[in-house]
């Protein structure tokens, strides 16, 4: 697996001796010698080269930090891909800003592809195709336009994907390597989100570079990767740093002998295996005892040797990223002062600083083009963008400027020539536009609304006015699937005119930008602008017009989300009343659908009204309101609690979907989500999931079968739990259901305050998000009260009460007394909401209800167990009792299906049984509890009761009453007395023993439970039920 046999790189200098670090070493570059380590990587993607040539298309996402030898790996196996029979085609990303230029790779693979990279008769191929779709023109001819919409964008994607296709065969496949992703622009991330999901037998393998370093949680790749690592065909490859075998292989083929060990040493401990590092240290030589530590000054010490006018044509260079043309460099140079780099270029080229790769000038690794950028003044800086601004506005001989508009932008915006940034971002939207495009062009408008107060003359330079640059925003940010950036920058346009005519039409349009919104989760206020902005625009549309019914319709949602019932009912029966009467089924399904909710509190009368809605939008042809009322009619039933009945409509609604090809809109994904929530009600806590689930929907289903994860005890479940807060804002029913999850799996794991903690951080988010008394407060009140109790009694287990008036009892009771008053307030703010919270019918369900009685119960045996743990460990009987009665209301009313939380307060209720004395009532309850846990698979309920009948001694089946066959009978007692808070001293005058026997059983227990403490011992033992409740 090697390139050749190791010669000196050209041009390379000996180093001198220094110490016994190295000398007179020839140090070659990495590209002209064996390729090493590695072998798992090239052994795989030669696999899937081979997978390609048998029809089975792959991709292979290749990560890793800057440095650390992506290239190399890819140069290598390209080579021997090449060997073997395929095609290799190598396509960049370039960096220019935010926004790139879009597609960039993808052009140039198709323009390789027809200039014969794949070989003759794959370029006839390639050109055959180009000719018969006209998509494929706007990214190979400059000059085509025309109007974009999404059907088209399609098509230039099929085009894309045929072209890659026929460019492969099965005795030379493809391989098309996408260098540098970490720069692509959205359009292409669409394209490689796009060419997975559609590969079939294509003789095709895409190969995907990235730098890991850059693709932090927000780098917009990050979520492409995650999605594109889920499917099969997909092949994500993670490049680690050497080790030190790897590294002093590396070392030992770059100097042509092994380093001496202090020399080694030290470029393993600097490099920390990275080979680009290391190969710059063993270039940089150790000429000094102070040996730059960082990788970017070991490549300035690197560069600082050339001569000063290389220096300066790099420099140059620099500013265009890692790749520039040598014509436009030297056209730079000259425009900079350097009109003769002939001299310099070669020197670059030698001190293989540059590499030559066709008309282009690359740099070796894109850290030194970085390195050099960044040591530019800021002066300096500016004035080469403007040197290539000039140049690149220059005309071609097509009779269009030589740089794209994207280029001109980002010069111009960098060399602070804000005019002609301006308007050469409105060149870009428009390219934009033409190339289907929408999030490119829409970055590209909001460059133009940006500077557009920094340019006097805006209007005359660019030809329109700021409001249509805000409505053309708007358009593309509808057209990018941002709608709710079409809307706030729609409304941007409105609020800039005072013509009443020109408003009134803008008005409109503002009114078919929140009808294209298809679910709302916005704050209070924004839902407040909206029924503002349709008001004003309801005054000037005529009475019955299909506009004016949509925006009844619409009004009468927002205003529900409001809990302005009464409001939403006015809009809404004028939008039935208009709709019936001007046969406008569409309009009439959609307000039907929000009168059916305004009806909940009558469930059939409902079901009648969304039966009629969904006739209404079957004769429209409205699918996706169709899908909205077979959800409401599901969660009706639902949420009156006839599983049943819900159970048999979403296994209908789901199939309609599947039928109509909406498996993940909106409301199917809604659909989706109360079929998990029933599962998990019923006790199935299977696993579900898969690859089939997309990007837009991963994360709220990845919450709502957090209900079950915690339920089995999955190991993973905090984990999964915690990776969903960074998309709470995304939805509220992330934060609310995966964040409640989270509270109930810290619980189980023994974090008492996190899991505390945690609930009310959920309830703060969602009251800014939702409204202060939404009512899933109650769910995360109950939860937070639990964590409370179980923090109580474990500090009872572990016997912290400490001696009457010490200061360990103080603490204990201080910390009593809190957690007392966190509880009542807790509680009380459940009971507000379920008063408050005002759920659609006005009555809380049998789930609220259930809940609300939980949280109560919760507090009760919160107000049990802190009362044990104040008086020293007695129990008090009637708080216990207390606390059972709850508990078995509690089971009552969770009986109306919900399997998992009547078991879990079965085990509940026979703890307080205990605390209150009866035995045999607690034996009964703790028996049904463990087998429907188990039943259920629910390890961690199970685990709890079984350690429940431990301790108290019951009677259960399959649960072996706790021995102390390990302890001693005395040891037995000094463990009682341990657990009550005694010093050795005090076991001692009780027992009538030396306070030094007292230690040495101490010391023998501490062993036995294998306790670092007597706090632990004594909470261990009562864990394993060798303590009595």
């Amino acid at each position: 697996m090697t390139q050749g046999e190791p010669t000196p790189g050209v041009g390379e200098k000996a180093r001198g001796s220094v110490g016994d670090r190295w000398h007179d070493v020839q140090v070659r570059r990495s590209t002209t010698i064996p390729l090493v380590s590695r072998q798992e990587q090239v052994a795989s993607l030669l696999l899937a080269v081979g997978r390609a040539s048998a029809g089975r298309p792959g991709l292979t996402l290749v990560g890793g930090d800057a440095g650390v030898g992506k290239t190399r790996l890819i140069s290598h196996v390209a080579q021997a891909a090449e060997q073997a029979g395929a095609n290799v085609v190598v396509v960049h990303c370039v960096d220019l800003g935010q926004v790139g230029i879009p597609y960039l790779p993808f052009t140039d693979a198709l323009t390789q592809l027809q200039a014969g990279a794949a070989g003759p008769e794959a370029a006839t191929r390639v050109a055959d195709l180009v000719k018969e779709r006209p998509a494929l023109w706007r990214l190979l001819e400059p000059g085509v336009s025309g109007d974009a919409d999404h059907d088209e964008r399609l098509q230039l994607f099929e085009g894309i994907a045929r072209s890659l296709a026929v460019a492969g065969a099965p005795e030379r496949p493809l391989v098309l390597v996408v260098e540098d992703a970490h720069w692509a622009d959205a359009s292409t991330r669409d394209v490689l989100r796009f060419l997975a999901a559609r590969a079939r037998s294509e003789n095709v393998l895409l190969v995907v570079t990235y730098r890991a370093d850059d693709v932090d949680r927000r780098h917009p790749l990050r979520p492409l990767l995650a999605e594109l690592s889920r499917l099969e065909h997909v092949e994500r490859m993670d490049l680690r740093p050497f080790d030190e075998a790897e590294l002093r292989e590396f070392t030992t083929a770059l100097a042509g002998r092994p380093l001496p060990p202090a020399g080694f040493a030290e470029v393993l401990d600097r490099s920390e295996g990275n080979a680009f590092f290391a190969e710059e240290l063993l270039d940089a030589g150790p000429d000094s005892a102070s040996l730059p530590w960082t990788l970017t000054e070991v490549l300035r010490t690197r560069l600082e040797r050339l001569d000063p006018e290389v220096q300066q044509v790099l420099r140059i260079a620099s500013v265009a990223g890692r790749r520039v043309r040598e014509d436009l460099l030297r056209a730079a140079a000259a425009r900079s002062g350097s009109p003769d780099i002939d001299a310099a270029l070669r020197e670059a080229v030698t001190q293989q600083v540059l590499v030559v790769s066709g008309t282009h000038l690359e740099f070796r690794h894109a850290l030194l083009a970085e390195a050099l950028y960044a040591d530019l003044l800021p002066g300096e800086r500016s004035s080469v963008h403007r040197a290539y601004l000039a140049v690149i506005e220059q005309e071609g001989p097509d009779g269009m400027p030589i740089g794209s508009a994207a280029e001109r932008a980002h010069h111009a915006f960098e060399g602070h020539d804000l005019p002609a940034a301006l308007s050469a971002s409105r060149d870009a939207a428009l390219r934009a536009r033409r190339l289907l495009a929408p999030e490119e062009e829409l970055r590209h408008w909001e460059q133009v609304l940006a500077l557009w107060e920094s340019v006097p003359d805006a209007e005359r330079r660019i030809g329109r006015d700021r409001v249509d640059v805000a409505l053309s925003a708007g358009e593309a940010a509808a057209r990018a699937g941002d709608p709710m950036r079409a809307v706030k920058l729609t409304r941007r346009a409105v609020e800039g005119v005072t013509d009443p005519v020109r408003r009134a039409g803008l008005e409109h349009v503002l009114v078919h930008r929140y009808l294209d919104l298809p679910t709302w989760d916005e704050t209070p206020g924004q839902v407040e602008q909206a029924i503002a902005d349709l008001r004003s625009a309801l005054a000037k549309l005529p009475p019955r017009s299909p506009d004016r019914i949509w925006t009844n319709a619409l009004s009468a949602r927002l205003a529900m989300i409001l809990d302005r019932d009464e409001d939403a009912r006015e809009y809404v029966e004028c939008a039935v009343e208009e709709a019936r009467a001007t046969g406008q089924a569409g309009a009439l399904a959609v307000a039907l659908s929000t009168l059916a909710v305004l009806n909940v509190d009558a469930p059939d009368r409902a079901s009648e009204i969304l039966d009629e809605a969904r006739t209404a939008s079957v004769e429209a042809g409205d699918v996706l309101t169709e899908m909205r009322t077979l959800y409401s009619g599901t969660a009706n039933r639902f949420y009156a609690g006839e599983l049943e009945a819900a159970e048999q409509r979403v296994r209908h609604a789901l199939a309609r979907a599947d039928e109509l090809g909406l498996a993940w809109s909106a409301p199917t994904v809604n659909l989706r989500i109360l079929q998990e929530v029933m599962l998990y009600f019923r006790g199935d806590l299977t696993e579900r999931g898969g690859p089939g689930v997309p990007a837009t929907a991963r994360y709220v289903m990845e919450a709502v079968r957090m209900y079950a994860t915690v339920a089995r005890g999955d190991d993973d479940a905090i984990a999964r739990g915690e990776a969903l807060i960074d998309h709470w804002a995304t939805d509220g029913q992330i934060a609310l259901i995966g964040g409640g999850s989270l509270v109930d799996a810290l619980t189980w794991a023994g974090r008492y305050d996190d899991a505390a903690a945690l609930a009310e951080r959920i309830t703060a988010h969602l009251g800014e998000v939702w409204s202060e008394v939404f009512l899933g407060r109650i769910w995360l009140s109950a939860l937070a009260i639990a964590a409370l109790a179980d923090a109580a009694e474990a500090e009872r287990s572990a016997g912290r009460a400490g001696a009457p008036g010490s200061a360990a009892a103080t603490a204990v009771e201080t910390r009593a007394a809190e957690r007392l008053d966190r509880g009542d307030s807790l509680l009380a703010v459940a009971r507000e909401t379920a008063q408050r919270g005002r759920p659609r019918g006005g009555v809380l369900g049998p789930e609220g209800l259930a809940w609300l009685q939980r949280a109560a119960a919760e507090n009760a045996r919160l107000h049990a167990v802190t009362g044990s743990v104040a008086d020293g460990g007695s129990s008090s009987a009637v708080l216990w009792a207390d606390a059972a009665s709850a508990w078995q209301e509690t089971v009552n009313l969770f009986g109306f299906g919900y399997r998992y939380e009547v078991a879990r307060s079965r085990y509940r209720w026979a703890e307080a049984l205990l605390g209150a004395g009866e035995r045999e009532a607690a034996e009964v309850e703790a028996a049904e509890a463990l087998t429907e846990a188990q039943e259920m698979g629910a390890r961690p309920l199970a685990e709890a009761v079984r350690g429940l009948a431990r301790r108290a001694r019951l009677d259960l089946p399959g649960v072996r009453r706790a021995t102390a066959s390990t302890l001693t009978e005395r040891e037995e007692e000094v463990l009682g007395l341990v657990a009550q808070g005694l010093s050795n001293r005090q076991i001692g005058e009780r027992l009538f023993i030396s306070t030094k026997t007292v230690s040495v059983h101490v010391s023998n227990l501490l062993a036995k439970l294998g306790a670092s403490g007597r706090a632990e011992a004594v909470s261990l033992a009562h864990q394993r039920g060798l303590l009595e409740v």
